[in-house]
Order: structure tokens, then sequence, then C-alpha cells
């Protein structure tokens, strides 16, 4: 059978030969860096663990975020047998198997058992249905870990009889203090090495908020470092770049390179060359950088630097930025790529960004006249005694639902924000806001309408 029983047992050599990840794992809730919102007082986790009560518990989270870490540490508050089965690996007789011998210990010796299933979303509807039973009946208390979104990866109805907790990625902060635990803990590198601040930083930087890589990571540097001496070995920034094979180490997310190659990629975007934004892309996921910090440099471009000329770059860079959530590293590159092509390609224009960049000027300097009579709101007895909505022009009775009529406040009428270009769509638009404004002109604010009707 595909389960993994857990219990103190075990060798102390076997345990010696676990990775450090695996031995620094917390024995205890107050132990687990990060995911304050999960373990403070009163908490749905903590009180769950404290009251020792039947549970079925979805966590949602990046990976190395510690979902298997809260299922463990989970399993021994609670006293239950814990056993895991991998969703990768297991199957609807495994899981039936497990099921079973909860049953039976629960019948024979009141033993209770968490079932805990890694990468849940990997099951299929079969073999998620299969663990219904034991859910409903509470024959286990059932733990499932999946980086996807279970409202489209798990089966209606084991989410709804489960609660949902979502994990974050570890902050720079909750990565340092994993790094020096890990350093002194005897459980860990005991003390026999150190870390410089440089190799500190570009290890959180490297980790990306997940707390497993960070230590994974610092495992390896403490082997090209060197065995341990009689004074602790020091871990530098070139045994780290030697050990995970990165150049890109040398990349600060705080320094001049970082806002160099930022600028490098949103300029290039802008430039239409997709080949040198792919190449800044590139140069950012491998340096660790935070990829919804790049998912949001390209929505945010979509509009500065394409805009009207392409309405659906714009739609592109969001579903990319939505993939980044949804599916996250390493394959949410892939839809990164696809925005940054689209935008580089794209035709350019900047009259979006110039239209509300003049627009809050004239705000800002105080170019705001009261809105006209005609188009205030009119709901009230009080404000039609005051002529609000009289004369208002209702668009869709009108001939291509263009009324001819003023909008703009006293001293801004004629004032124009947006000035389409030639470039790609805005060409059209640039036809047919024309054509518009040739009907507008034709209002006056005090204008009778064939529909004067301020509710409408």
């Amino acid at each position: 059978m595909s389960a993994t029983l857990f219990d103190d047992a075990g060798s102390e050599a076997a345990k010696g030969q676990e990775p450090l990840a695996v031995r620094m794992r917390p024995r205890t809730l107050d132990e687990v860096v990060g995911q304050g919102h999960l373990l403070g007082e009163g908490s749905p986790l903590r009180r769950l663990v404290e009251d020792d009560a039947p549970m079925s518990v979805f966590l949602w989270g990046p990976p190395g975020t510690g979902k298997t870490t809260l299922a463990t540490v989970v399993s021994k508050a609670t006293k239950r047998r814990f056993v895991e089965l991998s969703a990768v690996s297991a199957g609807v007789k495994d899981v039936r198997a497990v099921i079973e011998e909860a049953r039976r210990r629960m019948g024979m010796n009141g033993t209770r058992t968490l079932l805990f299933v890694d990468e849940v979303h990997r099951f299929n509807k079969t073999q998620q249905d299969a663990l219904l039973p034991a859910v409903e009946n509470r024959w286990v208390s059932f733990i499932g870990a999946t980086t996807e979104n279970p409202f489209f990866s798990v089966v209606g109805p084991l989410l709804s009889r489960s609660l949902l907790l979502t994990l974050e990625p570890l902050d720079d902060a909750d990565v340092h203090a994993l790094l020096e635990r890990a350093l002194t803990d005897e459980r860990g590198l005991d003390g026999r090495y150190t870390l410089t601040g440089e190799a500190a930083d570009d290890l959180v930087r490297l980790a990306g908020g997940d707390g497993r890589r960070s230590l994974t990571y610092l495992e390896a540097a403490a082997l090209v470092a060197g065995p341990p001496a009689a004074e602790p070995v020091e871990i530098t920034a070139a045994h780290l770049e030697r050990a995970v094979d990165r150049h890109a180490v040398r990349y600060d997310r705080s320094g001049d390179q970082h806002y160099d190659v930022v600028s490098a990629f949103i300029k290039s975007m802008r430039g239409s060359d997709p080949d040198a934004a792919l190449h800044y892309l590139a140069r950012m996921i491998e340096a660790g950088e935070d990829p919804r910090f790049i998912a949001r440099r390209i929505v945010v471009h979509a509009s500065e630097d394409v805009g009207m000329a392409d309405p659906t770059a714009l739609q592109t860079a969001v579903a990319a930025a939505q993939a980044v959530e949804l599916i996250g590293m390493p394959e949410a590159r892939i839809n990164l790529a696809q925005a940054v092509i689209h935008i580089s390609v794209a035709p350019k224009s900047n009259a979006v960004i110039t239209a509300i960049g003049e627009a809050i000027a004239d705000v800002r300097a105080g170019r705001a006249g009261p809105v006209p009579l005609h188009l205030r709101d009119g709901h009230s007895r009080g404000s039609k005694e005051l002529g609000h909505g009289k004369g208002y022009r209702y668009a869709h009775d009108h001939p291509g639902g263009v009324a001819p009529q003023v909008h703009a406040p006293e001293g801004l009428v004629g004032r124009e924000y947006y000035r389409p270009t030639e470039h790609g769509a805005e060409r059209r638009v640039s036809e047919v806001l024309g054509r518009i404004k040739e009907v507008l002109r034709g209002g006056r604010p005090d204008a009778q309408g064939p529909r004067p009707d301020a509710s409408r």
C-alpha cells in the first residue's frame, strides 16, 4: 500500500540521513515560522488542535510554505495516528485500505487516525469521492494539501465538508528566522557553520518565500564550504553560488542591478523588442524575483504603453497575473512570457496614461466646476425641485446611442484628455471618437431631450 505511517520509532542512523529541511520541521505549532493568520490565538487551526476535535481541512498554498509541516505538527499535537498518502502514487485501493484500517483501529481500541493526502489535487474525481464516507462519518480526520486552487481541483462535496485554510509565502523575515534556527539548532547544523550577511540575503532572495528551498540551498552551500572544523565554517555568497549553480545570486533585489534590469525589461517591451524583453524576464526569473512583481509590471505597461492601440494586451497581462496566483512557478513563466511577447509586438500608444495624467493635473489645479444640473441625480423630491436632472437627454433615444449634450463641468467644456493615436486599433477609435464629438458639440447645457427622465 502506498501509505506512510509516521510514529516516534526509527533508527538514529536513518534520522541522520534525512535532509536538513526534514530534520528542521517544527515539533509544535509554536515552532512554526510564518502563517500567523492561521496560528494566532483563537484561530481555527489552533482551536482544532487544542480541542482535539475531529477535522477535515484543506491547506492551500505555494510549495515550501509548510503544508506538510502543519499536518505533521497537528498529528503530534492531537496524539492521532498519522498516515500520509501521496496523490502522485496512491490509488482508490490505497485510500480504501487506509480508511478500513482506521475504522478497525477505532473500533478495537479507540485509536483515531489523521489521514494526510499530499498534492490532493492530483486525485481524480473517483479517488476524491472515495474519501467522502470517511470524512462524512469522521472515521478519519482528513488534511489535504494542494498548490492548486481547490475550487477548481477538488470535488464540491468534499470541499463543502472541509475547512479551507490558505497559506501565504514566507516573507523575508520568516526565511531569515528559519535559516538562523537551522544554523544553531542541534537538529540542524548545530553551530558548526555560520552564514555571511551577503550569503544570507542571497539565500532569502533565492528561496522566494519557500522555506524548504532555503534550507535545501543552505545544506548544499554547507557541503561546498567544507566539513565541520574546530571553529565554525563560514558559508559565503561564493559557496552558495557554486552550490546552487546560479550566477543570478549576484542580482540584488534591493540594489542598482534590480532597478537596472527592471528598467531595461520595461523599456524593451515599450521598444517593441520581444527578444530583449524575454532576456530580462529570464534574468529576473532565474534571480528569484517575485513573479507577482513581474506580473504587476506587465499589467501596468499593457495600459501605459499599449492601451487602446490593442485593448486585448491588458486581458493577456491580467490573465498572466492570475496564472501566477493559480498555477505558480515554474509553469507560470510560460504565461508571463506570452504576455511579454504580446505587449512587445503590440502597436504602441501612451494616450491612456497621458489622458488620466492630464485629468488628474486639472483636478489638482482646482479645475473642477460643479456637475451640470441636467446630469445631477434627481431621484429625491428635493433634488427635483432644484432642477436636478431636468433636460437630461437619454443617449439610447438618439441615433447611434449618442445625444447632443454637454457632460463636462463649466470651464472644462471642450477640454480633451484622451487623444488617440493612429497606431493599431486606436486609428479606428480616433475615427469613431471624431464622429461622437461632432454630435456632442451640438448640445447645450439647457437643451431639452425627448426623455427628460433623471432616473435613467
